[in-house]
């Protein structure tokens, strides 16, 4: 974990522009979300990027285009309705950018944006998720999937206060 760096949006906004060459003209836009896009919240260095489609099987057939601009691709990954892609450092193979793909219209996008953007009105509750990681990482340091699923229930709370605020305002 490292301390929030302001320059990762700058980072996620380079990467962006990448793509947008990349997967012209099907790519209509892409979301900085994860907790790299929390100001303040401490999170593992790696950029998580929304990118947003027209057809997910129109990027299928771009994976191509990702593969030549350093992406892994790896498809649904366990999670239907999603492309999944990461990038590595060349010379360290320390992870650099996770891109999760959906097309437009999927639910996944607003749940993703609603949450990120809930949380970046509320320093209160980004301390709140810093504890809740913390907590998590300690009881599974070596377990990356545990971890994920220890986070699950306070993040799937935070997400459904944040989707009921989003319905009232």
């Amino acid at each position: 974990m490292a301390e929030h760096d302001p320059r990762w949006s700058e980072a996620a906004e380079a990467q962006a522009a990448i793509l947008r060459v990349a997967l012209n003209p099907i790519l209509l836009a892409v979301h900085h979300i994860g907790s790299t896009a929390i100001p303040g919240l401490t999170a593992k260095p790696i950029l998580d990027l929304m990118p947003v489609v027209g057809d997910l099987y129109e990027l299928d057939r771009r994976r191509s285009d990702l593969e030549a601009i350093g992406f892994a691709w790896w498809g649904e990954f366990g999670l239907p309705g999603r492309r999944y892609a990461t990038k590595d450092e060349c010379h360290s193979g320390r992870r650099l950018v996770q891109l999760h793909c959906f097309a437009t219209g999927s639910p996944d996008i607003e749940r993703h944006l609603v949450f990120r953007d809930y949380l970046r009105k509320r320093p209160e509750l980004v301390t709140s998720y810093a504890h809740e990681k913390v907590r998590c990482r300690a009881l599974y340091p070596d377990n990356s999937h545990a971890y994920g699923a220890c986070k699950s229930a306070w993040i799937d709370a935070v997400e459904a206060a944040a989707l009921a605020d989003r319905l009232i305002s």
